[in-house]
């Protein structure tokens, strides 16, 4: 018969020890990858946030100006004139024009209009807002008057300067279904570019031969059609003076464009608490790029062809006696942060990342190094 001792006292409390010792390392080790695994999940989170809100931001911003150029886009002025509305995070914005350096009669509406601190306040830090103009690059130009009968892309613009007449055929009321455009619709703006100067209207209705231009219209929240103005682009375009329009057929010749005037800025009224990099295009419903956005810092880089400031962070803006404005723009300095949505479990805070870059902005990137004294090079 063998003996039946079993273990002592001090031999199981020596192997619990021992196992216990093995089971708290191994939990301590899961735990850590469990935390890891966590760290790199809001990690990625704020990294996929952060290239979702910056890559549309800067494909856009490198094509502001596109066939505008830097001049910009001329208003209608004079007595009587309404204010140009501009979309943003609040109500009551407005663009401020800079003057034509041809003549100080026309105010241009720039291809970059800043909004320094315009935005909400995220943590205590103002946030800025952008808008940028550009042309649709896939909807076809529709050049007038018709040479005879009026092909896909030519087009009548009315005497009055009121609308366009197009073929049934043409693929701004078909739609270009190649490129995947939509047909011109409410609320989409009209760029008029020709040898006396160039305009913009908002569409504010169509038909199946026909774009309209209606002022004071609620499809018009910018107040961009206003044929009573005493000069009125459109006239201008015309005439190639300010004045009456006249009754006489529009036989200037003239390219239409689709324009965009896409804004961005941060959003923090739609989901309270989580503020979302926004981008709206016209007067449409905005779209929410990416969150949570907490910083949109923007400054900017000017040409005078003697300072050439740089880091301006608004404009109109004054050094040394010499006021520089929207239109010497050749070079947006963008800095946006980010958090992740959820908070990270091993530090109980949200992970952050943020990025700075400069984009050359290519359509305003050219100078005229030939002007005359005194204008701007």
């Amino acid at each position: 018969m063998r003996p039946q001792h079993g273990f002592t006292i001090t031999e199981l409390l020596v192997s619990v020890t021992i196992t216990l010792l093995v089971a708290g390392a191994a939990l301590t080790t899961f735990k850590n990858a469990l935390d890891i695994n966590d760290s790199a999940a809001q990690l990625g989170d704020s990294n996929q946030n952060l290239r979702a809100g910056t890559g549309q931001m800067i494909r856009d911003l490198m094509m502001a100006g596109r066939v505008i150029g830097a001049e910009g886009i001329a208003m209608p002025t004079g007595a009587g004139v309404q204010s140009f509305g501009r979309p943003g995070p609040s109500p009551g914005l407005t663009f401020v024009l800079v003057t034509d350096e041809d003549t100080t009669l026309t105010l241009n509406l720039p291809s970059i209009t800043t909004g320094y601190q315009l935005g909400p306040t995220i943590n205590g830090s103002h946030t800025d807002i952008v808008t940028i103009l550009t042309v649709d690059e896939f909807m076809p130009v529709i050049t007038t008057p018709p040479v005879a009968a009026p092909t896909a892309t030519e087009g009548t613009i009315a005497a009055d300067g009121l609308s366009v007449t197009l073929p049934a055929t043409s693929l701004w009321i078909l739609g270009d279904t190649v490129n995947d455009t939509p047909p011109i619709q409410r609320g989409d703006l009209v760029f008029y570019k020709s040898p006396n100067g160039n305009a913009i209207q908002t569409v504010t209705s169509t038909d199946a031969t026909h774009i309209y231009f209606a002022a004071n219209n609620t499809y018009d929240p910018f107040h961009f059609n206003q044929p009573a103005a005493p000069n009125w682009p459109i006239a201008i375009i015309k005439n190639g003076a300010a004045g009456p329009i006249g009754t006489a057929a529009f036989a200037t010749k003239v390219s239409l464009f689709r324009a965009l005037m896409i804004t961005y800025y941060v959003d923090n009224t739609t989901t309270p608490g989580t503020p979302r990099l926004t981008r709206q295009v016209d007067a449409f419903t905005p779209q929410a790029l990416a969150g949570v956005v907490e910083d949109l810092d923007l400054t900017y880089d000017l040409v005078d062809g003697v300072v050439n400031p740089t880091e301006v962070q608004s404009l109109p803006y004054t050094s040394g006696g010499v006021t520089y404005n929207s239109g010497q723009i050749r070079k947006v300095n963008l800095h946006v942060g980010v958090r992740s949505e959820m908070i990270s479990n091993p530090t109980r805070d949200y992970v952050r990342n943020h990025i700075t870059t400069s984009v050359d902005v290519r359509s305003l990137a050219s100078v005229d190094r030939y002007k005359s004294a005194g204008e701007v090079q």
